[in-house]
């Protein structure tokens, strides 16, 4: 036996009597030439509902709403129904990107929050044109109710598409602040008490809803922006905390690279500069007593010794410069390093560099990377070429460092922390990226090092964003 999931489900009980309340409140109404302004509304609602907000994933909020109330005080709560069920038009059902059911769904439950709204608004007050304390107090109430039953709906059935918690859900069934978001959606219904009163106060109602669209797609445009704004101050706080986060492991890293300096002074060249001068007592003494074959081997030592020291000391000091990393300084430290670095090597270091802007400490987050790749590639790959590569790509910026040597297994050596990728993985995930490795024994090596683009410049907070499909909310 099939079992029915529980979108299925709700989808089926929400849509099946909606459907039925539609079919009776068609049969029991009587119908007359009068009635064309149902029609019209309808066809004013399946207009509005072509010009949807995206909100959340596939979810939508529609600009209709005004105009379902308008509907709603207007008329019955059972022909409120039939207009809503109507006129929640989707044009993804047109494109076969909902199925049937979907369908029926979106449009029992705007039907749904219609029917509630009128029903609350005409047992507060008798008509539109009654009290305007009463009608306003009215319009209110009914657009509360019409919300929360909107809201439920969708929020339940997109807890179950997407397999997570209601009150998660809930949350993003909404633009900007909730105080904000909830007084402009009851700023909306009153705005449809008010038009369904423009609409019954003159012999061409019809001109009035016409004009009425016009603001209404300034508030979509509102809707918007602040949909865009809101976005645009997550990702700047998303990325304040994770350049927080950044600043905060360079300072532990070079605490690190300090005392790690301190240890080597005091533990290895100390005792290497101790032992040359124990070297040279011991070689005068054997000079003083005519020992010259013993003297000079000795002095042989110690040239050993003083080169052995020399070197360790080249090399500390390599690894200790850094370049100045600012617009240009990623592309300048990189150069410096591989010229040093080539220096002292046999294999040809070839560095291809775009100019663009990025925070400081992705471009030292950028640069350890590259490094520590490079120096991978050297020591351990024997090659004879390194290519180095940074990249502006129409999805991500890219760091490539690739050469020709003897390769190895990445699996093997990430196993056995031989080439350090653990830590490239580390620092690229520290800025939100990816790193892959390609390379098999004797076929040479390849990093790869993709890095979002959202750190080229701070995101403007202009502009639509692009419109999604989704469960529809009224």
């Amino acid at each position: 036996m099939t079992r029915v999931s529980p979108l299925r489900l709700l989808e089926g009980s929400v849509s099946l009597p909606m459907m039925a309340a539609v079919v009776l409140a068609a049969l029991i109404h009587q119908w007359s030439s009068d009635d064309w302004p149902l029609a019209f509304w309808a066809g004013t609602v399946a207009l509005v509902e072509l010009l949807p907000v995206p909100a959340w994933r596939e979810l939508r909020i529609s600009m209709s709403f005004p105009l379902l109330m308008a509907v709603a005080f207007i008329y019955s709560p059972g022909l409120a129904l039939l207009v809503a069920f109507v006129g929640s038009v989707d044009p993804r059902e047109f494109r076969g990107e909902v199925d049937v059911w979907r369908a029926l769904f979106n449009r029992a439950q705007i039907g749904l929050a219609s029917f509630v709204g009128s029903l609350l608004f005409h047992s507060v007050t008798a008509s539109v044109q009654g009290w305007w304390f009463r009608a306003i107090g009215g319009a209110t109430l009914a657009a509360l109710a019409a919300y929360i039953v909107n809201a439920t709906l969708v929020g339940l059935a997109a807890s179950f598409h997407y397999r997570m918690p209601f009150t998660q859900v809930a949350r993003k069934l909404r633009i900007g602040n909730p105080a904000e978001f909830l007084v402009s959606y009851v700023g909306l219904g009153v705005v449809g008490m008010l038009l369904a009163r423009l609409y019954l106060a003159t012999d061409r109602g019809a001109w009035a809803v016409a004009l009425f669209l016009l603001p209404l797609l300034l508030a979509r445009q509102m809707f918007f922006r602040s949909r865009a704004l809101e976005e645009a101050t997550n990702e700047l706080r998303v990325r304040g905390r994770v350049l927080e986060l950044l600043s905060n492991r360079m300072a532990e890293e070079r605490l690190d690279e300090r005392q790690q300096v301190a240890k080597y002074l005091h533990d290895d060249l100390s005792q290497r500069l101790f032992r040359l001068g124990v070297h040279a007592d011991v070689a005068r003494k054997h000079l003083e007593a005519g020992e010259t074959q013993q003297a000079l081997e000795l002095l042989a030592r110690i040239r050993a010794d003083r080169d052995d020291a020399s070197e360790t000391v080249r090399g500390l000091l390599r690894d200790l410069h850094t370049a100045t990393l600012g617009r240009t300084g990623l592309s300048d430290a990189l150069h410096v390093f591989t010229a040093d670095l080539e220096s002292e090597s046999k294999a040809r270091i070839h560095v291809f560099v775009d100019e663009f802007e990025l925070p400081a400490p992705i471009q030292l987050l950028a640069y350890q990377i590259a490094r520590e790749a490079i120096l991978n590639a050297v020591n351990h790959g024997g090659p004879t070429n390194v290519w180095v590569s940074l990249r502006e790509m129409p999805e991500d910026l890219r760091l490539e460092v690739r050469d020709d040597g003897k390769g190895f297994d990445p699996e093997t050596e990430e196993s056995d922390g031989h080439y350090g990728l653990s830590i490239m993985r580390e620092r690229a995930g520290l800025a939100g990226g990816t790193i892959r490795i390609d390379s098999a024994p004797g076929a040479g090596a390849k990093v790869t090092v993709s890095l979002p683009r959202s750190w080229l410049a701070p995101p403007e907070s202009g502009g639509e964003p692009p419109a999604e499909p989704g469960l529809g909310l009224a």
